[in-house]
């Protein structure tokens, strides 16, 4: 086992490594406490910081954590959490590999291994489908060079493969350079799909089916990382307003509202409440529904007040989808709703598609409002001038007749 093996575990080299040195997994759990606490360190860094804490010192350790902590989030088998580790996983890995093309002159002269760009294209087989503009990969160097960000071309198959999870307009194929069948990316781009390349590989095959004899040895250790993702509420810290990410139902009560449809009882409930539990404040829910017929500002106020639980004992959450879907509610459901979050609750949808972005890329509806107003009011601004100038040209005129 190299040092290179431990910082990328999910390669196969990797995996190759571990087999090759006979390492039989249920005599480490039941035997090498070191590793299996590294293996919880992992998970709960994932869990409560998107990265996978700073690695161990010793080699073996650390490359051996990472099967033991994949086998921990396949016992707890709670998709927000595999979907955590996966995404921490491939954090990691991304700083560390950006970190590797930074400066290879400096790499190819230290005693320990680096990865270069070659070998992680190669990893996922995309040496292929994936080529520098101005020729060859080469090194890590081909990401930046002088200080500028590199173009490369990608097939255009491979493209929406890796960018079919990246949200924003500028991934989408509508929007970007094709010729040939190829799609033009800079650097940047290209290690952050190399970044879901690893997403993917991580997430591939979770949860895994665990031998009774492995389970038994860490079930200590699972029923704690089930008590900590117990105590976090997730779904209470969503204060990002996106809606493109919403659930297809709540999307669907949202466009009925906007379009000024009237909504019953029970679907205004539905989305007035879903719209608080995601950080919406009363009056931007007071400002949607003004389009709605029969709208009375007092009684809307007054109504997503005390779902709120402003001015009643209880804080309303959003219906489950069980409840959505008896109450006719629940519309165009999808796969995320059927095989991700297994029809529980609009929330862990939103919540899920949240964790799928990069945070970087996600902007608060709020803020596209925001900058809408001050558009509007520039412009009303502006007109007034125009109007002022018009009546002084007007009365200069009057005067000069």
């Amino acid at each position: 086992m190299e040092p290179i093996h431990a910082r990328y575990p999910w390669r196969e080299e990797s995996r190759q490594a571990v087999g090759e040195a006979g390492v039989d997994l249920s005599a480490v759990v039941a035997e090498d406490d070191a590793v299996v606490s590294r293996g919880v360190e992992r998970v709960v860094w994932a869990l409560e910081d998107g990265t996978v804490g700073d690695p161990h010192d010793v080699d073996r350790i650390e490359l051996l954590s990472y099967p033991v902590a994949r086998v921990l989030v396949s016992l707890v088998d709670e998709h927000v959490l595999t979907r955590k580790y996966a995404q921490a996983e491939a954090t990691a890995a991304r700083e560390r590999f950006t970190a590797d093309f930074a400066d290879t002159t400096e790499f190819k002269s230290a005693s320990t291994p680096r990865l270069t760009l070659p070998e992680l294209l190669s990893e996922f087989d995309l040496s292929g489908p994936v080529r520098a503009v101005d020729g060859a990969v080469g090194d890590g160097s081909a990401v930046v060079s002088d200080g500028q960000s590199r173009e490369f071309r990608v097939e255009v198959g491979t493209y929406l493969d890796l960018a079919s999870d990246r949200r924003g307009d500028e991934w989408r194929l509508v929007n970007r350079a094709l010729s040939d069948g190829e799609v033009l990316i800079d650097g940047e781009e290209l290690v952050a799909l190399l970044r879901q390349a690893v997403r993917h590989r991580v997430d591939d095959g979770l949860p895994l089916s665990v031998p009774d004899a492995i389970a038994d040895e860490l079930a200590a250790e699972a029923e704690e990382l089930r008590e900590r993702l117990s105590e976090l509420d997730l779904t209470r810290d969503i204060d990002t307003v996106v809606p493109e990410l919403f659930p297809p139902c709540m999307k669907h009560l949202l466009d009925r509202v906007q379009q000024g449809e009237h909504l019953e009882h029970h679907s205004r409930f539905a989305i007035a409440s879903f719209l608080t539990s995601i950080g919406m404040t009363t009056d931007e829910i007071v400002d949607i529904f003004q389009v709605n017929p029969g709208f009375g500002e007092e009684a809307t106020r007054y109504q997503v007040d005390h779902i709120r639980g402003a001015t009643s004992p209880t804080d309303y959450s959003p219906p489950a989808c069980a409840t959505m879907q008896s109450y006719g509610d629940c519309i165009g459901k999808d796969d995320i709703c059927t095989e991700e979050i297994n029809e529980s609750h609009p929330l862990n949808y939103y919540e899920h598609r949240l964790d799928e972005e990069d945070e970087d890329d996600l902007t608060d509806w709020r803020e596209g409002c925001e900058d809408g107003d001050a558009e509007g009011a520039e412009a009303e601004d502006a007109e007034a001038e125009n109007e002022d100038a018009e009546t002084e040209d007007a009365e200069a005129g009057d005067a000069e007749a």
